[in-house]
């Protein structure tokens, strides 16, 4: 079986490969690839939506805010995806008036699949727009949180205006995401189009710090077990240099941001995040403390993905039951060894029952890396591994 299924996803992953190397070019000559998004591109977007002036994308921030996105969709000929408006009202949450107050607005728009049978289905581009405004009389930037995400967007979208793909693609910047990811919810109760049409979801969620503050290049990618067509167009991505990928299962970490409401629908997705630092949710998550090479680079392969989505043959599949990948053991050894090397040069403080744990975490996953063998217990086990660790840690 193991031969089988390794043999299934070379055949998905050539599929991706070679819709990779229509549209993007080449993968051994990453500095030329159409799909190459450069830290100059994200820049002017963080630096407007993570100015003090935008007063943490509150109130009257996020209104500038939304009018920033509405712009640049209008300039890159984006339809608007709800009727003719760009924006989707959010009644307050839990309200039983017969007319609720509106509590915030989802942004969206579109580009038109260019296939006659496959632009009826739909891929999703989503980054929450949202953020915690000022609180205490200090302004909450949100840089990472999500500005980063939303620049990503921005950028996506302004490829696939240059390059439409086979199935049509919206764009959602959601609102309410600091509050239960409401405004996903909401969009999913109330889409513009079949939600059964809908047959991928991308979302980014702070793509521009690393784990735990950690001098580490990494990304982490949830869902990729969920489809092997998503999975297979991540693998077929090129990752620019100075970043890596790696892929856990969406159970490892449970559902942190907007893909949770598709995930729930059983529709594929994938999930882009760097990872929570310490200065998650704090005034200090400001531009200056961003890395925008890895908003850039991160924002590259999520390129590559949206459009193998866009234009993947066949049928976008959800996989109830998948099985379990030695990838995320890797991905979890991974990050034993930067907390070991970080632990011992200072940058950050492990206690002896912190180190303790993780190299034991660390001693198991090599075990199972060495062996090739990966059973459905011993899964539970780095579930169960995981948590504690990201609970006691970060």
């Amino acid at each position: 079986m193991i031969h089988v299924q390794r043999s299934l996803q070379g055949i998905y992953a050539g599929f991706a490969l070679s819709l990779f190397l229509l549209f993007c070019g080449s993968k051994t000559n990453a500095q030329e690839l159409p799909c190459l998004i450069h830290a100059a591109d994200v820049q002017p977007h963080l630096n407007y939506l993570a100015s003090p002036d935008r007063q943490g994308r509150d109130d009257w921030g996020k209104v500038e805010a939304r009018e920033y996105i509405i712009k640049h969709f209008k300039s890159l000929g984006v339809k608007p995806l709800f009727d003719e408006s760009y924006l989707q009202a959010i009644p307050e949450f839990g309200s039983q008036a017969e007319m609720p107050p509106v509590y915030g607005y989802n942004i969206g728009g579109f580009i038109e699949g260019t296939d006659p049978k496959l632009k009826d289905e739909w891929i999703i581009v989503n980054a929450h727009y949202d953020h915690l405004g000022v609180r205490g009389g200090k302004v909450f930037p949100g840089a990472d949180d999500n500005a980063s995400g939303v620049s990503m967007l921005l950028e996506v979208a302004r490829h696939i205006s240059e390059s439409p793909g086979k199935r049509s693609v919206a764009f959602l910047s959601f609102d309410m995401e600091e509050h239960l990811l409401w405004g996903a919810r909401w969009f999913l109760a109330h889409p513009p189009m079949e939600v059964e049409s809908i047959k991928f979801c991308l979302t980014a969620d702070m793509i521009g710090r690393s784990l735990g503050g950690l001098d580490i290049p990494t990304v982490f990618v949830l869902g990729g077990e969920r489809s092997r067509e998503a999975h297979a167009a991540l693998e077929a991505a090129t990752v620019p240099q100075g970043l890596e990928i790696a892929q856990l299962g969406v159970d490892v970490v449970g559902v942190r941001s907007d893909y949770g409401p598709f995930y729930y629908r059983r529709i594929p997705f994938l999930f882009f995040s760097t990872g929570e630092h310490p200065d998650y949710h704090t005034p200090q998550d400001t531009l200056e403390r961003l890395d925008v090479e890895k908003v850039a680079r991160v924002s590259t392969v999520m390129n590559q993905v949206a459009q193998s989505m866009a234009n993947m043959p066949g049928e976008i599949t959800w996989e109830g039951n998948p099985k379990p990948s030695l990838q995320e053991v890797e991905s979890v050894n991974r990050v034993c060894v930067n907390l070991l090397n970080s632990g011992e040069d200072g940058s950050l403080e492990l206690t002896n029952a912190q180190r303790f744990f993780v190299s034991q975490v660390k001693s198991k996953t090599d075990y199972i890396l060495k062996s090739q063998r990966y059973s459905i217990e011993e899964r539970k086990w780095l579930v169960r591994a995981t948590q504690i660790m990201m609970l006691t840690i970060f």
